[in-house]
């Protein structure tokens, strides 16, 4: 740490008949020639997992993640495995699930049991080249039933449990909230505390459908001066909100933001100098991050926010200024 790359959608919306996707070489080739070296691989259980049958996994489809792994590795990529569905949460879609993560036995042995499925077949592999990052963006406190003492239970547990297979096993885990609130009461784990880069919403998420508030939003952002949450958010606001998080790395716990970016209908202009201002604070507190995503509406390639001068990089339309923006905010020796 830190390190700094993307997430990447190969085994993120399952579908019935679907496979999981291969691993993109030419985009991690296009990361190893800007010198990122960070895979985040947000995956659904449901690919190797049939009618919440958690207990037997398909060797099919995890060999597929197997592959993830060597393509990484071949380049020097840190692959950092997350369960974005895990047995009993998603935050997308969670009324699809069985069980309750946070209430029910099963489903805390099901999510025990794949993590250990994962610590027993990655066994040794070096952390220059793999973390497990337990569950995406756990919700707010209260809703489903979550509280900081049974998530933290949760938590520990699972880590205990990884660490009894592979005992030196870099671990990540989201904050609370969608990833938004710090968790001082896991600052002893020994883990990795994976934040988010998506204040303030009306920024970020300016009319993603799929964001219950977006219909709150009725004029095109700007930035600095969004209003939101009753702040007027600027690069000091934006500091104050992570200062919780800046507390927690005080008492010994790494900070990596496992997920930042912006919805292609902010016009370009205001999203960069949103991300100006927010890659310089990552920079300044010495934290590592993984944009959302690589190519796609919140991605660094192809996005379509209005304004953007593209430059074509190895066959890839390249937000030229992101990309810069990108490779100017690391923490250097």
């Amino acid at each position: 740490m830190p390190r700094y790359g993307f997430n990447f959608q190969w085994m993120f919306w399952w579908e019935e008949g679907k496979p999981p996707a291969p691993p993109d070489e030419r985009a991690l080739d296009f990361l190893v020639e800007h010198s990122f070296d960070f895979v985040r691989i947000p995956a659904s259980y449901w690919f190797w997992t049939r009618d919440f049958n958690y207990f037997h996994p398909d060797e099919v489809v995890l060999a597929q993640i197997d592959r993830y792994l060597a393509a990484c590795q071949s380049r020097g990529l840190h692959m950092c495995l997350n369960l974005h569905r895990a047995p009993g949460y998603c935050i997308n879609d969670n009324h699809l699930e069985k069980h309750n993560l946070w209430q029910d036995e099963i489903a805390q042995d099901a999510f025990v049991f794949q993590w250990e499925l994962f610590a027993r077949r990655y066994r040794g592999i070096t952390n220059n080249l793999l973390s497990f990052d337990l569950v995406n963006e756990p919700p707010n406190l209260g809703q489903y039933g979550l509280t900081r003492e049974n998530h933290a239970a949760l938590v520990r547990r699972t880590v205990a449990a990884i660490r009894a297979i592979d005992p030196a096993r870099e671990i990540v885990i989201d904050g609370l909230g969608g990833g938004h609130i710090a968790m001082p009461e896991l600052a002893d784990a020994g883990v990795i505390h994976s934040g988010r880069g998506y204040q303030p919403m009306p920024v970020s998420h300016y009319q993603a459908s799929w964001w219950s508030e977006h219909v709150l939003v009725t004029e095109p952002p700007v930035y600095p001066g969004t209003v939101w949450a009753g702040l007027t958010w600027d690069k000091a606001v934006l500091r104050d909100f992570y200062q919780p998080w800046r507390d927690v790395q005080a008492l010994g716990a790494p900070v990596h933001i496992g997920e930042f970016g912006c919805y292609n209908q902010t016009p370009n202009t205001v999203a960069l100098a949103w991300f100006a201002d927010l890659l310089a604070l990552f920079q300044k507190f010495g934290w590592g991050y993984s944009l959302w995503e690589f190519a796609g509406p919140f991605g660094i390639v192809g996005h379509g926010r209005d304004q953007t001068h593209y430059e074509t990089i190895h066959g890839f339309p390249v937000d030229r200024a992101l990309l810069d923006l990108l490779l100017d905010h690391r923490v250097r020796d």
